[in-house]
């Protein structure tokens, strides 16, 4: 430990409220449960699984040929979105794709627990 006294104090961190920031981050409880796989039902849910997917892969577990499958299924589930936009009657295209895409999420999720050990 210094013994040195400093003649100006040293300048502690502004709070949130001095620097002009909105509210600060809070703490939420999830009590250790995973909550149960979103159905896919709009972009946002598939938006979300590929977040999903892209932090398995940074965490390593899956690998990035799985994690690129997922992401071709996405930009053609994403695609079809649009194209049902468009085209309603393309409807039951788009939904069998997004059964596929759920099926892989699945497996990939059943691979991961297995791995992790629970």
């Amino acid at each position: 430990m210094s013994t040195r006294q400093h003649k100006h104090p040293l300048p502690s961190a502004p709070s949130p409220a001095s620097r002009g920031a909105g509210p600060s981050l809070r703490v939420i409880r999830g009590e250790g449960q995973r909550r149960p796989a979103e159905p896919l039902t709009s972009r946002d849910a598939v938006a979300r699984l590929l977040i999903e997917a892209g932090a398995d892969l940074l965490l390593r577990r899956i690998s990035s040929a799985r994690a690129e499958e997922i992401e071709r299924q996405v930009d053609r589930v994403l695609e079809l979105f649009d194209r049902v936009d468009a085209t309603p009657a393309l409807m039951p295209v788009l939904r069998r794709h997004l059964d596929e895409l759920e099926a892989l999420m699945r497996e990939t999720r059943e691979r991961r627990s297995v791995r992790q050990g629970g």
